[in-house]
């Protein structure tokens, strides 16, 4: 009991420090992108689930592929509003919608409460693509840190549950093994302390146990055949990097197109704070893989089309 009061504690103060840090950050990109962005109302199994949309300001009538985002910070801090800044870069440089959620946070709210909700967002703009105007053949999941580890069961269950297709996921330094103590993990200075990642952890799942269900560890999949294709991004001076990386060689494994991208010199959470040009890169390779698979993707059906 007291350890979990000291969690919450910990919990509480970071999440008014990472506030803070949101409201005051300049960390910007350096070209403005044209887009439109609105608040909406997403209905979800697990309740209403608040989301930021972006679309390109030239936009045809035509409708669009969509992008759904998933922020970070180890399931138990942030916002949509996070990535706020970084999702218009993706809407303009991929010519695409990008829905960016603002998922129930632990330990108020644990596994699978943000994975569903999540789902169910991603889910929705598949059965409902005329209320945004997008393509429900063209979507795309994505996120960062913990987010991306949203995004991996995100397409492990769409695979097995075969209720919508997603052609593309982009999974940034994401954390994909839960039930490692983090101790054990390669340690830089400029990690996530051990101290506070099992923080975060423990506040995601509900058992030790349940940190090898492969929807909260997605390494533990005992297959990762017919899953989408996948950017996965790893910063060398990262804990988390070891993990993903084994996840990119699985896919690979499993007939899976992988792009991998490990920057050298960077730490977690490198696409939001330090180097502008680093994290710019990060960000245009997203959005560049994103638009190269939309695009693929199109080109497929117009294949089809014409047989």
């Amino acid at each position: 009991m007291v350890r979990r009061l000291k969690q919450r504690l910990f919990v509480k103060l970071a999440r008014i420090s990472a506030g803070r840090m949101v409201a005051a950050s300049d960390f910007k990109p350096s070209h403005s992108p044209k887009v439109h962005r609105e608040e909406r109302i997403i209905p979800t199994s697990v309740g209403d689930s608040r989301v930021l949309v972006y679309e390109p300001a030239n936009r045809t009538g035509d409708p669009l592929p969509v992008f759904v985002n998933f922020h970070g910070s180890g399931f138990v801090m942030g916002s949509a509003e996070m990535d706020d800044a970084w999702c218009p870069v993706i809407a303009e440089r991929a010519n695409c919608v990008v829905v960016n959620v603002d998922y129930r946070l632990a330990p108020e709210h644990k596994f699978p409460i943000p994975l569903q909700e999540s789902y169910d967002v991603t889910r929705w703009l598949y059965k409902h693509p005329d209320v945004l105007n997008v393509n429900p053949q063209l979507i795309a999941v994505g996120g960062h840190s913990a987010g991306g580890n949203l995004a991996a069961a995100i397409c492990l269950m769409a695979r097995d549950r075969k209720e919508f297709p997603i052609v593309y996921q982009v999974l940034d330094y994401p954390p994909l093994d839960i039930a490692t103590d983090p101790k054990l993990k390669p340690q830089f200075k400029q990690a996530i302390p051990p101290r506070i990642a099992k923080i975060f952890n423990d506040s995601y799942f509900h058992t030790p146990d349940e940190a090898r269900n492969p929807l909260v560890s997605p390494v533990y999949a005992e297959s990762l055949h017919n899953l989408p294709p996948a950017l996965i991004i790893t910063a060398e001076l990262d804990s988390l990097a070891d993990e993903a990386e084994l996840y990119a060689k699985r896919l690979i494994e499993a007939d899976v197109p992988v792009t991998y991208k490990k920057y050298m010199g960077a730490a977690h959470a490198f696409t939001h704070s330090g180097d502008l040009a680093l994290a710019e890169s990060a960000w245009h390779l997203m959005s560049d893989q994103l638009k190269m698979a939309f695009e693929f993707r199109i080109g497929d059906v117009l294949s089809e089309l014409k047989k």
